[in-house]
């Protein structure tokens, strides 16, 4: 069996969970996430606790029960405390400014870059050079952390670019004469 399907997702208190068939819905302070579980997973509560099982005996099946025990600790983890993704803007004129629900970002291009923020994320800018990425589900998050990055990663002889805040860019030496 998978070591990490093995421990059981402990249910704060404000976490409500409800199975209806194989989806699985965690309500909490922060929102409320649902799943479909697979055919070869089955999942059991007791009290303020959730077990994950893997059907029958095939790899495939321990590797989905392991994905799926994962999968619903980082959603009982998003409704009740939440996630949340840094980035930093490296570069002279490099500046985000968050208008609703939209990202304005000034990053050395011609024009301004505007990015539509997805539903259930939210993004703040505690300054011009920093955005905070934020949101219940863990995948969303990473996701619109990785399209902001996108539009101008960080290059390695100068390290100008969006970055992630725990990010280590790895810098190059110059061309020598």
């Amino acid at each position: 069996m998978s070591r990490i399907a093995k421990e059981p997702v402990e249910l704060p208190k404000g976490v409500e969970f409800k199975q209806d068939g194989n989806v699985v819905t965690v309500k909490g302070g922060k929102g409320s996430l649902s799943l479909e579980l697979h055919n070869e997973v089955q999942l059991s509560q007791e009290e303020n606790t959730l077990s994950v099982a893997a059907r029958s005996g095939s790899r495939f099946a321990t590797a989905m029960s392991g994905t799926t025990r994962a999968l619903l600790a980082n959603m009982v983890h998003g409704v009740s405390e939440g996630f949340e993704r840094k980035l930093e803007l490296v570069g002279v004129g490099y500046r985000a400014q968050a208008q609703g629900n939209k990202l304005n970002l000034t990053l050395g291009f011609s024009h301004p870059v505007i990015y539509e923020v997805p539903e259930g994320v939210t993004v703040e800018t505690p300054s011009q050079t920093e955005v905070v990425v934020a949101g219940s589900d863990k995948q969303k998050v990473g996701q619109v952390a990785s399209e902001i990055r996108r539009f101008r990663p960080p290059e390695p002889y100068k390290g100008k670019g969006v970055r992630y805040s725990d990010e280590r860019v790895v810098r190059k030496e110059a061309k020598k004469k």
